[in-house]
């Protein structure tokens, strides 16, 4: 398959970028198309559409291979679920499917918020999210079903000045949903996850995060 374009988001990685990006809408990010997709006819009458699915790849474990089985941080990093029976990123195929709000259609690209994909992710196809016929009331959703506890996000350091209100509040929303793998609790080591432009250093105790730092990348 070839890419109909690229991702351009705050995430330098993967680590940090939420598990659910629907839980972090002030995650602005942009789909850029590439050049022979970069027509305006091809996106003629998507700016009707409030939502967006969106395929894409996981290029950043392409190299990782895949196994029957995957642990779900869901489950606490320790129980093993049929790798079709999660999201996890180790798959036979390295494709994801996200729903993604559209904020506006641009000359080239897209922009759109809660997006949970790293710079440079290509995007394979995107279509418009149907409410009439996506939305299904009965869904059950397994595992996931228990809702997941958010962390509670506390800033013990300065901001810099360039650290918008809208970056802070996506900087909020991305820690809330616990970064660290799951089988790591000391709440004495720092973790560092980079929000483009800032690295963010924080620590967890009691299920708070603790920012302890923030300097531009």
């Amino acid at each position: 398959m070839t890419p109909i374009a690229h991702i351009r988001s705050l995430f330098a990685d993967k680590f940090g970028v939420p598990r659910q990006g629907n839980l972090a809408p002030h995650v602005i990010s942009e789909i850029v198309f590439e050049a022979p997709y970069r027509n305006p006819d091809c996106v003629r009458g998507l700016e009707g559409f409030s939502h967006l699915w969106v395929i894409w790849g996981f290029h950043c474990n392409e190299a990782a291979g895949w196994s029957p089985t995957v642990r779900p941080p869901r489950l606490g990093g320790n129980t093993r679920m049929g790798v079709f029976a999660t999201r996890s990123p180790f798959r036979p195929n390295p494709l994801g499917l996200s729903v993604v709000k559209l904020v506006s259609v641009e000359d080239g690209f897209l922009r759109v918020s809660g997006a949970d994909m790293v710079d440079g992710t290509p995007v394979y196809d995107i279509k418009p999210y149907v409410p009439y016929a996506d939305i299904v009331p009965e869904a059950t959703g397994g595992f996931t079903d228990t809702p997941r506890e958010l962390l509670q996000v506390q800033v013990d350091c300065p901001m810099p000045r360039s650290a918008g209100e809208e970056w802070q509040a996506a900087m909020q929303e991305v820690l809330a949903q616990d970064p660290r793998p799951a089988y790591q609790q000391d709440a004495q080591r720092v973790y560092h996850v980079v929000l483009k432009p800032f690295e963010v250093s924080f620590r967890v105790v009691d299920n708070v995060a603790h920012v302890v730092a923030v300097k531009r990348v």
